[in-house]
């Protein structure tokens, strides 16, 4: 690869998101970071790569609409000349998580049109534009093994994108192109962190054996070896990485 890669991150604009975006440009990626609606934290997320040396551009696209996913491809090829890395980091979780017998249709569709719909129109787009050899990185949730009430349309989206990702990497055979999802545990993000009271999260710190919360960063690094060199073999895999909470 003679150009910088070049890497589609959603969802980057604060939390984990944005700590992938900062973690693949330190490793030499060109890094779009897209966002739903917050200009100004996408903003900072770009600055604070090009400060360090790197490159950046933010690019506002919501995932859920896939004309809006094709433009936020065509955007990233007229900069970069063409993409080689997607990280389907977007996604959503309501501060309240009713029983499933109490889930609303709202919060139902939200999650599905958001966290399956979303990844799946960036995973339909770079199945087609992605160049050979690349990555894609989705992310699904250790809710799916810790099964916890409270959680069943939020970790069935997740399970959908766990299926997704595993038939993809066998439809794009012969490309050389890898997906893969990580499955956070409990981290340390605004989204996580909204709702719960402090004992909470006390309780979900000594939940793992490391007893602590996973943080942004943790993430960064396993998404980093997915998409580069070093995870050049692993492909069609779900990886936990929750500090063995499940």
């Amino acid at each position: 690869m003679n150009h910088s890669p070049v890497a589609i991150v959603t969802g980057a604009s604060r939390g984990i998101g944005a700590a992938i975006a900062q973690r693949l440009a330190k490793k030499g990626h060109a890094v779009i970071v897209n966002y739903a609606g917050n200009a100004d934290e996408a903003a900072k997320v770009v600055a604070a790569i090009t400060a360090a040396g790197g490159q950046a551009t933010a690019i506002q696209a919501d995932v859920a609409d896939a004309s809006a996913v094709r433009r936020l491809f065509d955007e990233a090829e007229r900069l970069y000349g063409g993409v080689d890395v997607l990280v389907n980091n977007a996604g959503i979780m309501p501060p309240q998580l009713p029983p499933l017998a109490d889930t609303d249709d709202k919060t139902f569709d939200g999650l599905f049109s958001v966290n399956v719909r979303g990844s799946f129109n960036t995973m339909r787009e770079a199945a087609a534009r992605l160049r050979d050899g690349g990555r894609i990185v989705n992310f699904s949730s250790s809710v799916i093994g810790l099964a916890l009430p409270g959680y069943a349309v939020y970790a069935a989206t997740k399970a959908a994108i766990e299926t997704m990702t595993n038939i993809l990497a066998k439809e794009l055979r012969g490309r050389g192109i890898t997906v893969n999802a990580v499955a956070p545990g409990p981290t340390a993000t605004a989204l996580f962190l909204n709702g719960k009271s402090p004992e909470a999260i006390a309780r979900l710190e000594k939940a793992a054996p490391l007893e602590r919360l996973g943080t942004p960063e943790d993430i960064a690094s396993a998404v980093a070896f997915l998409a580069g060199p070093d995870g050049a073999w692993v492909n069609g895999q779900t990886l936990r990485v929750n500090g063995g909470i499940v």
